[in-house]
This record gives C-alpha cells, structure tokens and sequence, in this order.
C-alpha cells in the first residue's frame, strides 16, 4: 500500500468517526422514538396493510414535449431481438436503434474455446446523426418496428404516416457480407442541412491468448479514394480528422478478424478515434463519425456492404478496395517479399493438405535451396579469410596495433596479391537478411496459423507458455516458451560454428552471443509459429554447413590464394570496392603522417 493510499483510507475513516460522533441521537430524541414506536405497536399499526400494486417496467425518462416531438411515436417502447444466419455469421439485430447488435463468426473459436463475438450488446452503437427542426436526432436511441423476411430484415422508424427511415439488411448464402441499405422517405422536409452523419461505436472483445499482443495489431483502418489504406496509432490513443478526400472504407480491425463498412459512394468526410481499454475481456474502443450528402430528395437512399470476418488475406482480397493491405505484412520490401513470394509459396504448399508444422518446415527447406548459391559463396568467402590468417597475423605482428592505417593498408595489399574481397562473405549474408526479416512479420499476421496445433504448441499464432511464472520476470514476461529457448540455443550453437568458419577473433568473436539472448526476451511472447521457423532455420544451416565443408577443401583454398599471389601484377584484377578502399587507406595514412610533422 502505498503512502497516498493509506493517506485516503485514514482520512475516510476520522470522518467516518466523526459523523458516528456527532450525528448521534440525543437521549431525549431516543426516549420520545420508544414512546412513538410503543404507540404503534398497542394500536396494531405495525403490521402494514398488503396489496398489490401493478408491476411498471421503466424503460427510460422521457420528456413528454419528446414524446410530441420528432419520431416521437419511436422514442419509448420494448428492446426485441431477430436473428439471421447463414453458413458463415449469426447475426443478431435489435430494434433499439434497428442496428445489428451482435455478430458471431460461425466456425472459430477464441483461445478460451468460446464463440467468437465481435462484439454485443449496448457496447455496439450504430446510428444516424440527423438535424430536424434544429435538434439532433440520433437512430440509435428510436425503437423501430422489425419486420423479418426469410434472409433479411426491415426496421422502420416512423416520423408521421408518410415521413419514414428504413433500416434494410440483408444476409446472403455462405457470405461473410451483410447488404445494408438506409431510406429516408420523404424526410426532405424536415431534415435540414445537406448531409447526415453515421455514427458507429464499439468495444472490441478479446478473443486471443495475449491480450497486450492483440492490442498492438489492432486499429480503425480507412482508405481515401485513389490512395493506400491507412490506420491510426496502434499503440496509444488517437483521433483523427479524415478531411484529405472521400473515403472509400473504414474497418474496425482486430488481430485476426475485421468489420468493414463499405458504401456505394464514398464519404464525404469523418473522423476516426480509438481508445485502448484496460478492463479484462476488452481490447480496445472504436468511434467513427462518416458523413453523407443529402440532396433534398423525397426518396433519399444509401447502399452499403458489411463485412465481418477472417483477416485471412485471400478472403479480404476478394472483397476488393484493397481492404488485404490491413494484413500487416512488413514494411518496404519485406512487404513485397512476403505478399509475392512467400504468401505464394505458402498457399500452394495449403493445397496438400498437411499439417502446418509439415508447411513451415517445407517452407523453410524451399527458401534454405533458393539461397543456397549465396550460402555457399559466402562460405567460401570466409573459408578463404580464414586460410589467410596466419599471414595477416604475421602482418600483424611486423607492423604493430600502433599504425591501425598502416596495418590495414598492409591487409589490403594482400587481400589484392591473392584476390579476396574481405567483405564477400557478409554481402550474401546482407542479401538473406530481408527475407529472414520478412518472415518477422510474416507468421504474427498470418490467419491461418491461428488455432493450429503442432507437437507441444496449442496455438502456433501465439506463444507456447511451456513454463508459467505466475507473476512478471523483467524482460521476460510471465513465461516461458520452450521454442523460443530451443531457437535460442540453436541461435548460440550457430554462433559458435560460424566464429570457428570465419576465424573471428576477440570482441566481434563475443558479440554474436549476445543478440540470441537478447531475442529469448524479445520473442519470447512471439508466436511459436515464428520461434519454429528460426528455429528450422539454424538446423538447416548446420546441415547445409556440413555439406558445404564436405565440397570445400581449405588446403585447395589456400593453393589457389598462393598462385594467385605468385601472379605478376598485370594480371590481377581490382575490383571498384578495392580500389576505392585503398583510396581511402592512402588519404588516411597521409593525414596521419601530416600530424605527426
């Protein structure tokens, strides 16, 4: 308990001390309440009559200048519910507000095993903003009359016999889409201004294992006419003003599921907000105001598609708008290596139908071949390195670490006599390097893994918490996962190994030791799905090591180097890189030489 804490509680109760003290009663006014009290009981006056009062449900308080007002034959009334399905949603629409109040996503399952909700209740507002007769009138407070058909319904509001606002939703066969048209007939009367606002407000529910992992890939997403789709800050809260054209679509996205509105015509303009929520269960809060123009007419109408379902990137992209690029595959290139490489080679690999272990581990031999050529040149790069340092340590030793210029200077000579470039074994490195990070954010986003099992891992979208703390370990968490410490270990494994390759030597011989530890805490709440393909990717390494060594004789290496040396000069090539290294070497050396005089 904290000082401010036990400050409060003190306080609270000298007060309470105090009104017990002072606003007891007197001994006079407890004599006069037994005399009262004696009264009524020799008078049989304490028993209290029964009867029976009608039951009143109070629905809310209503002015009664309301109830002659605007839709005022609307503002009281019953909340009733319909329900609609098909093979893929079950819908749940209530005629307060006549809006859709619940959506489940037929065939998924939270990580609690639950149904997956959208979103429910009274934490989904959904309405139109209209100004009659200088007052605002929001739908989402009227109660509408439902009338259901076999895959749809109507909710109508009335504001006199010919004067009314339709809610038209209908649900198709073995669709993630709701069609959802608005009519506002012979409203042009009353309604003034020359648009209207739609107002629509959520709580997102959580449905994955890592709550603070769902947050960060959830946002309201939006796209302006002829532009890419963007979002708001997906880590704090934000509102934004979306005045830079008409807006083709705005999204609700969480992690792995989406709702989408999508209007025939585009918004005029709106606004977005987002609020991250800290009650359990809730990931975050969602607010989006959208204006349409409302030209006057006696028949004023909207057409609009919903959808809710999967961010499944296959399924987003035939819906089109481009609503795919809410995946979050990376930014440039990652973006372009996983959306037309990877995501390819992934979904072809689907059509086999095996386990998803089975695909990532594929996966991972496909991507090991295609770079194979570049593995092995950057092994033989530093194959040739290492057969060279006993000569560069006699350089070493005849020059002195007082001259590093110098000593360079004397390395580049004999990089030039036997023909290595001293940085080939990092560029093929430098080249594999997007792709290892493209898969970073590869398997985070991907819908498919989620809920998909394999050995120990329940869930390769998430972590496997094989160890559970119960409480918080700095940099680590409240777990362990036990693939991410057996990609760490192999991560340490590689390390070494490839130190004994390259012959590194004193502080850049320990630094690759510490990145794998760093990453046991980084990813240590990534999903397993990820940890297993780093993980795949050392194992094969090694392997592919072994059969590079196995090709690779060091002896041949250094033979070659040395008739390389033995070369007169004119035949020796120097590479752009080398010359312009020795370049700088030589302006280095005379500077250094121009201090000294």
């Amino acid at each position: 308990m904290d000082r401010n804490t036990f400050t409060g509680l003190f306080l609270i109760m000298i007060i309470l001390a105090g009104g017990v003290f002072f606003m007891r009663p007197s001994e006079a006014e407890i004599k006069r309440e037994k005399q009262v009290q004696d009264s009524i009981k020799n008078a049989g006056l304490n028993k209290p009559a029964k009867t029976t009062q009608p039951k009143v449900e109070t629905l809310k308080t209503v002015d009664t200048a309301a109830l002659n007002g605007p839709f005022g034959g609307n503002i009281t009334g019953t909340e009733q519910t319909t329900v609609l399905e098909n093979e893929d949603l079950k819908i749940t629409f209530s005629n307060l507000g006549g809006k859709i109040q619940s959506v489940e996503v037929k065939n998924q399952k939270t990580y609690g095993n639950k149904p997956v909700i959208l979103f429910d209740g009274n934490q989904n507002k959904f309405g139109l903003n209209l100004n009659i007769g200088g007052k605002n009138v929001n739908t989402n407070d009227l109660y509408f009359t439902a009338t259901k058909t076999a895959n749809g319904v109507t909710m109508r509001a009335n504001y006199n016999a010919d004067k009314t606002i339709d809610f038209i939703y209908t649900v198709p066969a073995n669709s993630y889409n709701v069609d959802f048209n608005i009519n506002l007939n012979g409203l042009n009367q009353v309604i003034q201004g020359n648009n209207v606002t739609l107002n629509w407000e959520t709580t997102l529910l959580q449905q994955e294992k890592d709550a603070k992992k769902e947050q960060e890939h959830s946002g309201p997403y939006f796209k302006y006419t002829e532009e890419n789709p963007d979002h708001l800050d997906l880590h704090k809260d934000e509102k934004k003003e979306l005045t830079e054209g008409k807006i083709e679509w705005f999204s609700f996205k969480q992690h792995f599921f989406s709702a989408v509105l999508i209007p025939s015509v585009p918004f005029e303009k709106g606004n977005l907000e987002v609020k991250i929520l800290t009650q359990p269960g809730q990931i975050k809060w969602y607010g989006a105001n959208m204006q349409l123009p409302f030209n006057q007419l006696a028949a004023q109408n909207y057409n609009f598609k919903f959808y809710f379902g999967t961010n499944k990137f296959s399924v987003l992209k035939d819906q089109g708008h481009e609503i795919e690029k809410q995946v979050d595959l990376g930014y440039w290139p990652l973006k372009y290596i996983n959306r037309f490489v990877v995501l390819p080679v992934f979904n072809q690999l689907e059509k086999f139908n095996w386990g998803y272990g089975l695909i990532i581990l594929v996966l991972t031999i496909l991507l090991k071949l295609a770079m194979s050529p570049l593995t092995y040149k950057s092994y033989v790069s530093m194959a040739k390195m290492r057969v060279l340092k006993p000569e560069m340590d006699e350089i070493k030793a005849k020059v002195g670490e007082d001259n590093p210029t110098l000593l360079q200077q004397e390395y580049l000579k004999l990089y030039k006599q036997v023909g290595v470039n001293p940085i080939g074994g990092c560029l093929p490195m430098l080249l594999q390097l997007p792709f290892v990070m493209a898969f970073f954010f590869f398997f985070p986003n991907l819908f498919e893994l989620r809920g998909e099992s394999f050995l120990w891992m329940k869930d390769l979208s998430t972590y496997d918490n094989f160890i559970n703390f119960g409480f918080n370990v700095p940099f680590i968490g409240d777990h362990l996962s036990l693939m991410c410490i057996l990609m760490t270990i192999s991560t340490l494994i590689y390390t070494y190994f490839n130190n004994q390759i390259s012959g590194a030597t004193g502080q850049m011989k320990y630094i690759g030791y510490i990145m794998p530890i760093i990453f046991l805490g980084v990813l240590n709440s990534y999903p397993s799905g990820l940890n297993y393909y780093y993980f795949l990717a050392n194992m094969l390494t090694f392997l592919q090591q072994f059969i590079i060594r196995k090709m690779v004789n060091d002896d041949k290496i250094h033979a070659i180097l040395q008739e390389n040396k033995a070369k007169p000069k004119a035949e020796k090539k120097k590479t752009g890189f080398q010359a312009r290294l020795e370049d700088y070497m030589r302006q280095q050396q005379q500077q250094a030489n121009q201090k000294k005089k």
